[in-house]
């Protein structure tokens, strides 16, 4: 049985709860979604190696999580002169891909596939809190051998690290992506974790409160591990639902990885 793109896009967004959502960011970025889908390429973000990749694989439509034009609305009247731009809106189009963001719906699937996600990829799935899944029981190791077995567990090259190397730590609160900086103090404070995992932060905020709380005698940990490392397990574990609603239909995941070199 054949389906356009927008309708197995429909079919998604069908089976999320509470949805359509009337403000979202979740709409279609680039391409016709009356043609018939080939296959589903789903990703972090649209990289110009995702694209060729979904030309490989012969799909044409890319679920992404984040923008695919470098701003969280993808708004483009800014890039009309850019090369990069140009260039990248031309390998989409001479490819008849189509984009889609699955970001706001994503995270409305219970429970979080970001966090069920990186609970998988850690082996912490038994030790959830069934009330707070984002919160972790844990047989006390030192926040150095907790970083250490978080590079091994995701294959990460670097995580930075806030606090005492040799502290305990047992209670850990797993937020991937880059929630709110007040919710993440918040597992810190008030949900009384030892360590929080975080994707991403701004520099000023979590850091310098887990700097201050080890200065004022209460010991916190940070490990920042990276947006895209900390939401990519997210994206593999979603895979089986998406599979489960649209039947007989490829879907790849392909990583997106870090762009940057540590010297």
């Amino acid at each position: 049985m054949s389906l356009t793109i927008q309708q197995a896009i429909d079919t998604i967004i069908a089976a999320v709860p509470g949805s359509p959502f009337s403000d979202t960011v979740d709409t279609i970025k680039a391409g016709d979604v009356s043609q018939e889908v080939t296959g589903i390429i789903i990703t972090f973000l649209v990289t110009g190696e995702a694209i060729e990749q979904a030309v490989h694989k012969n799909a044409n439509l890319i679920i992404t999580h984040e923008p695919t034009f470098y701003n969280h609305l993808d708004k483009t009247d800014w890039l009309k002169d850019h090369l990069v731009y140009q260039a990248k809106r031309q390998l989409i189009e001479a490819n008849r891909i189509v984009i889609w963001r699955f970001h706001d719906y994503l995270h409305s699937i219970p429970p979080d596939s970001t966090v069920m996600g990186l609970l998988h990829e850690l082996n912490w799935e038994a030790n959830i809190s069934p009330e707070q899944p984002y919160l972790s029981q844990i047989q006390p190791i030192t926040l150095l051998e907790l970083g250490e077995w978080i590079k091994s567990q995701l294959g990460l090259q670097t995580i930075r690290v806030v606090g005492d190397l040799m502290m305990r730590c047992e209670r850990i609160a797993l937020l991937p992506g880059f929630p709110p900086a007040e919710f993440q103090m918040k597992c810190l404070g008030e949900d009384e974790a030892d360590v929080l995992i975080a994707g991403e932060i701004h520099e000023w905020e979590t850091s310098e409160y887990v700097r201050d709380a080890n200065h004022l005698g209460y010991k916190k940990g940070l490990v920042v591990i990276g947006h895209a490392a900390s939401e990519e397990p997210g994206l593999r574990w979603i895979i089986p639902w998406l599979e489960e609603r649209l039947p007989g239909l490829a879907i790849h995941f392909v990583p997106t990885g870090t762009p940057f070199h540590y010297l």
